[in-house]
């Protein structure tokens, strides 16, 4: 299913990450509105960056990367309103989010290289 685009399976595999968080917050303290939100942005990352990769012009994919590199500092502000509410603990938070950093360190990368190429 995914091509051996770094980036294609980073997010992937951090929205899975993201996906398994959120089961967890659900069931064991029942919480649905911020980390729904987690889960949304969260997981849009990879969407994006999958349309991105079936852009039909340069311009259609430097707007998808940066959709999918504002969800990337989205994600960050909810796991962090996560820990600080007591919802997650400050590992998984701290985890996530150095996981969320480093998809938007690649992503900033290309949109830089997008734009000089233009």
């Amino acid at each position: 299913m995914l091509k051996k685009n770094p980036l294609m399976m980073k997010s992937y595999d951090f929205a899975l990450e993201i996906v398994r968080l959120y089961k967890s917050v659900v069931a064991s303290k029942r919480e649905y509105v911020l980390s729904k939100q987690m889960l949304r942005s969260g997981t849009s990352i990879g969407a994006n960056v999958s349309e991105a990769n079936g852009a039909i012009s340069t311009a259609d994919f430097s707007a998808k990367i940066s959709i999918a590199y504002k969800e990337s500092l989205e994600v960050k502000y909810w796991l962090s309103l996560l820990k600080d509410s007591e919802y997650i603990s400050k590992g998984e938070a701290t985890a996530l989010i150095s996981k969320a950093d480093e998809l938007s360190k690649i992503m900033f990368s290309i949109l830089k290289t997008t734009k000089r190429t233009k």
